[in-house]
Order: structure tokens, then C-alpha cells, then sequence
């Protein structure tokens, strides 16, 4: 179009406008994803919630012979370490500078916070009782979702969510007695802190693959995580066992590298919401794992709590928004 038909036809360039792609930063609008694109996020982020209903029991065996703050520091550094090396490996390039600042979150959120605060509550509490509590995080991060990212889930999802939260909640207070303890309130502080570094971390796994956002966070962490394992097992005991092995393995690397990097995957594919909710079948997992590998015992209660946390996720995964 030349200047004398810019001039003449000014609706031309009305049109064009409107119909062009919307792009902001050179960042092309993702267009809205495909049923099999769902369906396999889905199944991402579902093995992301299998390998976290572990990490309580990987915990609590790592806790028989390892003190909790050199637990959570060499589980960071060995997760570290394998992230850094696939890093490396591949030759990824460094994150924009305008991620850092995410993956900070990410960091202080799922790669150190939420591991301490449950690994501290893991002292005085039962795998089972923390599990219920912490089933809370899918309300809570959807609802950092909504604050942070601008998500607007409908009102049949934050229904179905609610009610969820209402049943995990119950389930609490009954094995609790109602007291709450030192424990749950490292447990509830946990679910802020995560819920946050879930948000931010489903945000940048839009622009970035999903293992290099936890890879980066892990890397982030290295130097603090290194520098707190020195410390700590110089004042806590350290004995490795058949069983304080494997949970410390299976935390650093099932848990907080391979269980994020699916996680982040299908957060990226069917969003953090609607992923969140998932999360509402990890505390009876958790139970399921307590009962066979820590011979815990379970109340009554927990068939009920299953079946009402199970259709909560079938009716949140079926609503629009």
C-alpha cells in the first residue's frame, strides 16, 4: 500500500490492523490448545501428582537417619547436580533476564521452602495427617493462579474445588481432634509458599520447557544448598540405612527433578487450575503409600474422602474455564 492509499483508505488500514496477530515482547499468542494436546497434559501433570505422593513417605524414611534440615539440603544438592549436568549436557542457553525472577520464586517456593516446612512438620507428624492437610494446595494454588496470571475459572470449577477443600478439610479436623500443632502450621505455611512457586513456575513453563524451569530453579538453589548440608551435618546425625537411602534418593530425584519436570509439562499444556485440582488425589495416594511402606493405619473416614475428592476432580476438570 503506498502513502497516497494510506491517506484515501484509511478503513484498509483499520482492517489490517484488527486482523493481524497480536504479539507482545515478539512473542506470537499460543493459540488455544487441542483436545489430544489436553489429554496429554493431563497425563502429565497426573504422574507429576503420582511421584509427589511419595515424597511423604520417601520422607519420613529418609528422617529415620538423616537430620531434617541435611535432608533437605542434599536432597536439593543431588537434584542440583542432575539438573545441572542435563543442563549442561544439552547445552541449554541461559534463561532471559526477565525469567530470573520467576524462577527465584520457584526456587524459594518448590525446591526449598515447601521441602523444609513438610520435612519439619514430618518430625512430630504422621504421613497420613500431613497428607490431608497439605490436600488444600490445588484451592490454594488456584487461587494464587487467579491473582497472578488473570485465570477466571467458572463457577461450577470453584465450586467443585471448594467442596473438595471442604472434604479435605474434614477429614482433618476428624484425625486431629481439632487441635491444630506445631506441625500444621509448618504444613499450612507450606501450601503458600508452594502454591506460589507452582504459580510462577506453570507461568514460565508457557515460554520455556517444563524441565528447564525446575532445572534452573535447582541450579539457582546449588550454592545455599551446599553451603547448608555443610552446616547441618556437622550438628545432625547422618547414618545411611537401606531405608534413609532410598528416601533421600527417591526424594531428590523422583520428587524434586522428574515428578517437576512432568508436573510443569502438563501445567504448560491444560493450565494451573484445572492441573491443581489433580492435586486433590495426592493426599490419598499418600495414604495408600502410608499404609503399605510405613504400616500407618487408616480411620474410616478415608473411603469417604476419596470418593468425594475423586468426583470434586472429575466435575473441575469438566468445567469451562
Amino acid at each position: 500500500m503506498t502513502a497516497q492509499d494510506s491517506a484515501t483508505h484509511p478503513s484498509r488500514i483499520a482492517v489490517t490492523t484488527a486482523t493481524a496477530p497480536q504479539e507482545t515482547a515478539g512473542t506470537r499468542r499460543a493459540a488455544p490448545p487441542h483436545s489430544s494436546s489436553r489429554r496429554s497434559g493431563t497425563v502429565m501433570a497426573a504422574l507429576g501428582v503420582t511421584a509427589f505422593s511419595l515424597t511423604f513417605p520417601s520422607t519420613a524414611w529418609g528422617l529415620e537417619g538423616i537430620g531434617p534440615w541435611s535432608f533437605v539440603a542434599l536432597r536439593c544438592v543431588l537434584s542440583a547436580v542432575i539438573a545441572g549436568g542435563a543442563l549442561l549436557a544439552l547445552r541449554v542457553p541461559l534463561p532471559a533476564r526477565h525469567h530470573w525472577a520467576g524462577l527465584a520464586v520457584v526456587a524459594a517456593g518448590v525446591v526449598i521452602g515447601f521441602p523444609l516446612l513438610t520435612t519439619l512438620a514430618l518430625q512430630t507428624s504422621t504421613t497420613a495427617h500431613a497428607a490431608v492437610v497439605v490436600g488444600l494446595l490445588p484451592l490454594t494454588t488456584a487461587v494464587f493462579s487467579a491473582l497472578r496470571t488473570g485465570a477466571r475459572p467458572s463457577r461450577m470449577f470453584w465450586a467443585a474445588a471448594l467442596t473438595g477443600a471442604a472434604a479435605v478439610i474434614a477429614f482433618t479436623v476428624q484425625q486431629s481432634g481439632g487441635a491444630l500443632s506445631t506441625a500444621d502450621l509448618y504444613l499450612f505455611a507450606s501450601l503458600l509458599i508452594c502454591a506460589a512457586g507452582y504459580t510462577e513456575g506453570g507461568r514460565l513453563a508457557r515460554e520455556m520447557p517444563g524441565w528447564q524451569v525446575i532445572g534452573w530453579a535447582l541450579v539457582l538453589c546449588l550454592p545455599l544448598a551446599v553451603a547448608g548440608a555443610a552446616v547441618a551435618l556437622q550438628s545432625e546425625p547422618f547414618r545411611l540405612t537401606g531405608h534413609s537411602t532410598t528416601g533421600l534418593l527417591y526424594s531428590a530425584i523422583g520428587s524434586q527433578f522428574l515428578g517437576l519436570v512432568v508436573w510443569y509439562r502438563g501445567m504448560a499444556a491444560i493450565g494451573v487450575p484445572k492441573a491443581s485440582q489433580l492435586q486433590l488425589a495426592q493426599p490419598l495416594l499418600t495414604l495408600v503409600w502410608s499404609v503399605f511402606l510405613l504400616g500407618e493405619h487408616l480411620t474410616p473416614a478415608a473411603p469417604l474422602t476419596a470418593a468425594a475428592v475423586l468426583v470434586c476432580i472429575a466435575v473441575t476438570q469438566r468445567a469451562r474455564g
